[in-house]
């Protein structure tokens, strides 16, 4: 069960920073009509935090995950 909410993080994460690196290329910075109705506007600000935010977080819990269970697995295995 543990390994299939990883998959599902991993999934849904991926989704988010993908969606975050792409968000730059999708507005136009020098048309505020171009992001104005999205979620997080009117401002430049808020749009770029709400559409990249979810996507810094979970690239950084992910790291923070990876490095946790790769720190575990050498405390586990015995030195040679």
């Amino acid at each position: 069960m543990k390994r299939v909410l990883w998959l599902i993080a991993f999934v849904v994460g991926g989704y988010f920073i993908v969606r975050a690196m792409m968000e730059p290329f999708v507005i136009d910075f020098s048309d505020p009509s171009s992001y104005e109705n999205d979620w997080g506007g009117p401002s430049l600000f808020g749009v770029l935090l709400v559409h990249m935010g979810p996507g810094v977080l979970a690239a950084a819990l992910i790291i923070y995950g990876l490095r946790k269970s790769n720190k575990r697995s050498e405390e586990d295995s015995p030195e040679a």
